[in-house]
C-alpha cells in the first residue's frame, strides 16, 4: 500500500501516535483529516500543521460517527485510507469500588466498539475506491495482558481478533486491512502510569515506532509488531505462563497501595 497521494482519516490524531502519523504522512501529497474529542488539542494540531484538516468527533458516540462521514464522504470523497487510532488506556483495581459500571468500560466503547462501528460506517466510501486500506493500532499488549490495565489489555486482543476476521472478509475487495500492534510508546497514553510500572519495559520512541509502522505498510505486512511487540507475541507462544508472570509484578504494588 503506497503511503503517498492518499486521503487519510486518522482518528485521535490530534497527539501521540496519531499526531506523529500525521507529520511523516505530510507532504507526501496527502490530504490528512484526524479527529479527537478534545478541540484545543486538534487546534494546536492544526497550528502546527496548518494543512490537516480538523474535525471534532468521538469515537464513543455513534451519532459522531455518523455526522462524521456525512461529512467526509461530501467533502472528501476519495478517502482512501482510515486509520483507527484513538484509544484509552488505564490502570483498573478491581478491589476499588470509586469508579462506576458506566465508566469501568469505557475503554471498550473507545478502543473496541469506536473502531468496529468506524469500520462498518467508512467501509462503503473505502470499497468505492480502487486502492484502499483499513489500518488498525492495537497494541502489543494484545498478545499478553499487562493485569494492571485488563480492560484496555481486553480491548486489543479483541480488536487483534477483529482485524483477523475482517481481512479475511474484504479479501475479495480492493480494501487491505492492517494491524500495527504498537509496544509500550513515548506518547502521552503513559502519562498515567507510575515509573515502577514501566521497570524492564523498553519504551519506544513514536517517531521510531511510526517510521516502522509506514515502512511496513508500504510493504504489504499486514501484521506489523515494531519494537518490543514480536518478542511479547513469541513469548506468549513459547512460555505464556513465564511471560505473564512477568507482567503481572506490578500488581502486587498496585495491590498493596491504600485505598
Amino acid at each position: 500500500m503506497k503511503v503517498s497521494g492518499n486521503t487519510i482519516l486518522i482518528t485521535g490524531g490530534s497527539s501521540g501516535i496519531g499526531f506523529e502519523l500525521c507529520k511523516q504522512l505530510s507532504g507526501q501529497d496527502n490530504t490528512i483529516i484526524i479527529t479527537g474529542r478534545d478541540k484545543a488539542k486538534l487546534d494546536r494540531a492544526k497550528k502546527e500543521l496548518p494543512q490537516l484538516v480538523t474535525i471534532a468527533s468521538d469515537v464513543a458516540k455513534s451519532d459522531d460517527i455518523i455526522a462524521l462521514y456525512n461529512q467526509v464522504q461530501q467533502q472528501f470523497p476519495k478517502l482512501n485510507l482510515l486509520i483507527n487510532n484513538a484509544g484509552v488506556m488505564r490502570t483498573i483495581n478491581f478491589h476499588e469500588d470509586k469508579t462506576t459500571l458506566d465508566e469501568l468500560t469505557f475503554e471498550i466503547e473507545v478502543n473496541l466498539k469506536g473502531t468496529i462501528r468506524m469500520v462498518k460506517q467508512f467501509l462503503p466510501l473505502l470499497k468505492r475506491q480502487t486502492n484502499a486500506a483499513i489500518v488498525n493500532v492495537s497494541s502489543g499488549l494484545a498478545f499478553v495482558p499487562l493485569p494492571i490495565s485488563p480492560i484496555y489489555c481486553a480491548t486489543k486482543a479483541a480488536l487483534h481478533s477483529f482485524t483477523q476476521s475482517l481481512r479475511v472478509q474484504l479479501k475479495n475487495t480492493a480494501v487491505k486491512v492492517f494491524e500495527v500492534a504498537p509496544p509500550a510508546t513515548q506518547t502521552e497514553l503513559l502519562g498515567d502510569f507510575d515509573a515502577n510500572d514501566m521497570k524492564g519495559i523498553t519504551i519506544m520512541k513514536v517517531d521510531d515506532m511510526v517510521r516502522q509502522t509506514l515502512r511496513g505498510i508500504a510493504d504489504d505486512r499486514f501484521e506489523i509488531r515494531p519494537g518490543q511487540s514480536n518478542q511479547l507475541k513469541f513469548m506468549s507462544r513459547v512460555a505464556p505462563d513465564f511471560i505473564l508472570a512477568q507482567m503481572s509484578k506490578t500488581v502486587d504494588r498496585m495491590l498493596a497501595t491504600p485505598g
